[in-house]
């Protein structure tokens, strides 16, 4: 292990070689069979449903990429250790997952037209909590190429099981693959919108379905958000940590 480390630095690496380990399991049998549920229920969803989420999940990721929306106000944190980052991280992310637990309270509680609004605004509350976490771990928004990491941090967050290992060497070797990377523009034309807006829907189907129960869906909006920031949040931490040990590395 690299001896230009911190103690720190080195519980991290350890750390982040047991996320990697877990993340790229083989699916289970509860998931490959949830999948199988989610695939039967998305042929009988009518196609003018698939067709508006997908527009709303891709008016947001565009958004997020080509517009100053999600944009922090100041400028990224500098002079900050790896564990002095963490903490800012984890004071962040607690304050998102409120955030997003009110939020989901209040559209659970409002019946079924407001619980599916809170999907175009969670997925909002996840982009700007992205931002912010960037610029917590020192990286500029204002370079596209941020953007897109965070798009990568968002989809590894929230693919199957199955895709996970695709989604995730790319965030380890992303140093080098940032290098090679296209004009956004032309980046946003290689994105399968529908496939995003489906791994994404079908990992938070079931609790966000409860949500629509009448009776419980406040309680069950909370909790939903509260958990699905909480997945987002430690998928990100770790990305961002790989990227500091990497940049290390790099340095020298």
């Amino acid at each position: 292990m690299n001896e230009r480390y911190t103690i720190y630095e080195r519980q991290t690496a350890r750390a982040l070689q047991r996320w990697e380990k877990e993340l790229l399991k083989a699916p289970g049998m509860l998931e490959r069979t949830s999948r199988s549920v989610q695939h039967r229920v998305n042929r009988v969803i009518p196609e003018k449903v698939h067709e508006a989420i997908t527009v709303s999940v891709k008016s947001i990721v565009q958004t997020a990429l080509f517009t100053m929306e999600y944009m922090p106000k100041g400028k990224p944190l500098t002079g900050l250790s790896l564990a002095a980052r963490d903490q800012r991280a984890e004071e962040l992310l607690s304050l998102y997952k409120k955030v997003a637990a009110a939020e989901g309270a209040g559209t659970g509680a409002g019946g079924l037209l407001l619980g599916l609004a809170d999907f175009p605004i969670l997925i909002g509350i996840k982009m700007k909590f992205l931002f912010e976490l960037a610029h917590v771990y020192g990286f500029s928004t204002l370079d596209y190429r941020e953007r897109l990491y965070i798009l990568y941090v968002f989809q590894l967050a929230f693919c199957s099981q199955v895709k996970k290992h695709g989604q995730f060497r790319i965030l380890a070797d992303w140093p080098q693959l940032a290098r090679q990377l296209p004009p956004a523009e032309a980046f946003a034309t290689q994105i399968n919108w529908r496939q995003l807006q489906q791994e994404y829907r079908d990992t938070i189907d079931f609790r966000k379905m409860l949500q629509l129960v009448p009776g419980i869906g406040a309680i069950i909006g909370a909790w939903a958000n509260y958990g699905l920031l909480e997945e987002l949040g430690q998928t990100a931490m770790h990305a961002y940590r790989l990227r500091w040990l990497q940049q290390k590395d790099i340095d020298g």
